[in-house]
């Protein structure tokens, strides 16, 4: 059976930060958010890395971050573009936007065969996340239904005080297994608690406890790819009619879809680990804080 690798999705840096010379490292020696994730996954197992990013920033990309990782892992690079579309398709004029996260993995169709953990370049995950994820990659490639898997952190383990936040709220089986996400667009910490709102602010409805949430860190195999494959050109006779410009194809949809249809399932794997992410420009503050903290509890070295 083919080893996990890890699958970073890249392609929306340049369109954040400005491009990736004006990226603000998170700490003194100049990491990024996405070095401490390589980190944790070498720590975990995993020996290859695979950045789908934009063509455009590939020699950026390259220089300030494959030359370094390559030192120690193997490292690949896939470009998701705007026109790499199934046949039949092509760009609606005025489109500019990307087609999403699924598009994003959907790059990855020729040079991923076997199990992979999916995640966000620019999130802090923590390091059980990626030792639960490879453990249940490891025994899992070729079955039918497909056994995915998902990181699921604690609710008040994601938030900021900084602002509103969006978030897929799971629900989850008394086995462990997601059984449905509903996207909350507007998650914030209320005086009275974590609470959402679905009318922009008018009404505010409270979270239970113990509330578990997708943050786009996923245990997927091969079987995942080729449904993107067979279902890219369905969303896109939809989007292109009702859409254009800015419809997107999400991981979550895909995996609704395969939910629906048994053709798989997915462990919802629970991280005690918190969280970090730079959504608004204050939130940098406490990253950097936290990172400086574990490092001094010698959770990672100075330099790597």
């Amino acid at each position: 059976m083919n080893k996990p690798v890890l699958v970073i999705m890249a392609a929306g840096m340049g369109s954040r930060y400005g491009g990736l010379k004006q990226m603000d490292p998170i700490d003194p020696e100049g990491h990024f958010i996405m070095d401490y994730s390589i980190y944790d996954a070498r720590e975990a197992g995993f020996e290859k890395v695979i950045f789908i990013i934009k063509k455009e920033l590939e020699k950026d990309f390259k220089e300030r971050i494959v030359s370094r990782v390559s030192r120690f892992m193997d490292t690949e690079c896939v470009f998701q573009r705007i026109d790499d579309l199934p046949e039949g398709f092509a760009v609606p004029e005025g489109r500019v936007k990307p087609w999403g996260t699924g598009h994003a993995l959907y790059a990855c169709r020729e040079v991923v065969d076997g199990p992979f953990v999916a995640i966000n370049a620019d999130d802090y995950y923590g390091k059980q996340a990626f030792r639960d994820l490879y453990r249940h990659l490891s025994s899992t490639d070729g079955s039918v239904p497909a056994r995915f898997a998902m990181s699921g952190y604690h609710l008040e383990n994601t938030v900021t005080e900084n602002g509103h936040v969006a978030r897929g709220i799971c629900s989850v089986s008394p086995e462990g297994f997601l059984t449905d996400i509903v996207e909350r667009t507007r998650i914030e910490v209320r005086p009275e608690g974590i609470a959402y709102s679905e009318d922009d602010g008018a009404t505010w409805n409270l979270f239970p406890e113990n509330v578990m949430v997708s943050m786009n860190m996923w245990g997927f195999t091969r079987a995942f790819l080729d449904e993107a494959v067979r279902t890219f050109p369905l969303f896109l006779e939809k989007a292109l009619v009702s859409n254009p410009l800015k419809g997107e194809f999400f991981i979550p949809s895909i995996v609704d879809s395969m939910l629906a249809e048994g053709k798989a399932t997915v462990q919802v794997l629970p991280t005690p680990d918190k969280w970090f992410g730079v959504t608004y420009a204050a939130d940098k503050e406490n990253v950097v804080a936290a990172i400086a903290r574990m490092k001094a509890d010698g959770l990672y070295p100075g330099q790597f």
